[in-house]
Order: structure tokens, then C-alpha cells, then sequence
């Protein structure tokens, strides 16, 4: 990889790192400032039952942007919500202004509420498993989210789960 190719596959990785903690202090609107104007934003799990993916989310900046707004109105589980991510793969264009990553994300809870009795509170639970799928765009030398598929491994969500993951 060229010194350029090297720069840019950080810069990447800087943004996905970046995003991770952003989301995780639900700051909505710093995770936004990551995302270029055309950004599209889905999740999606593969369904064996139905042989087919099953979408839980898809939508472009602006609604990523509105449905992030509604986030403290929503009757929600507050427990927090911690992703640990692991860059596998960086791939630089050789325009050097684009370029695409899959990340290994396992996100983790941690109860504020006992759900029943073998979940207390403050326990700290697996909540999913997956892997971001991001394309990415150069602007100047910060990488911006052109897309992002967040490719989930867990199918099953509890209710409330309205973040953005």
C-alpha cells in the first residue's frame, strides 16, 4: 500500500474507532458530523428461515438525522449500550478518495433494570453481534461515511432497542 493508501486506511479507521464512541455517549449529532450529506445508513440480518434479509432499518442522512432527534422521546430501555469494534479490512481506491472497511462489532448492555430474575441490575449481557460494512469518502484528510450496512449476526432485539447501533 502507497504512503497515501497507508493515511487514508487510518483515517478510516480513526472514523469508525470515532463513531464507536461517539454512539456510545449517544451523541447523535457528532456521529452525523462523521456522515457525508449523501450517506445512507441500514441494518440488516440474513433470515435461514425465510431465505431472504430482513431489513430493521434503512434510510438516507436525513432520516438517520430525524429519528435520532425523536431518541429522547421514545419509551426506551436506557441501559447503555457499548460497541467494541475490530477493523478487519481496509480497502483504499486507487483514486485515492474512496475506500471500504468490514468491522467486527459486538455490542454490549449493561442493565440499569433487573429484566427478571436472572438478569440483575447492573449485570453487563451481550446485546448483539454483527459487522459494520462502510464505504467511505475523502474529504481533505478525514473519512466520511458515504454508507454504512450494519450486518447483523443476532436477529432477535428487545424492545425499546431504538439506537442506532
Amino acid at each position: 500500500m502507497s504512503a497515501n493508501g497507508t493515511k487514508i486506511a487510518e483515517a478510516v479507521k480513526d472514523t469508525i474507532y470515532r463513531s464507536c464512541l461517539l454512539l456510545d455517549d449517544e451523541k447523535w449529532d457528532g456521529f452525523l458530523s462523521l456522515c457525508d450529506e449523501a450517506f445512507k445508513y441500514t441494518i440488516k440480518a440474513y433470515s435461514p428461515e425465510i431465505s431472504r434479509d430482513m431489513t430493521y432499518f434503512s434510510g438516507n442522512r436525513e432520516e438517520l438525522a430525524t429519528m435520532c432527534g425523536m431518541l429522547p422521546k421514545h419509551n426506551t430501555d436506557h441501559s447503555p449500550l457499548k460497541r467494541h469494534a475490530t477493523v478487519y479490512t481496509v480497502d483504499v481506491e486507487e483514486d485515492g478518495e474512496d475506500a471500504t472497511s468490514v468491522t467486527s462489532l459486538v455490542v454490549y448492555q449493561n442493565m440499569y433494570d433487573g429484566i427478571n430474575s436472572h438478569i440483575d441490575a447492573g449485570e453487563n449481557r451481550l446485546f448483539l453481534i454483527g459487522k459494520y460494512i462502510d464505504k467511505f469518502k475523502m474529504d481533505g484528510e478525514t473519512a466520511r461515511f458515504v454508507e454504512r450496512e450494519v450486518r447483523l449476526d443476532t436477529r432477535r432485539l428487545d424492545k425499546g432497542s431504538h439506537f442506532i447501533v
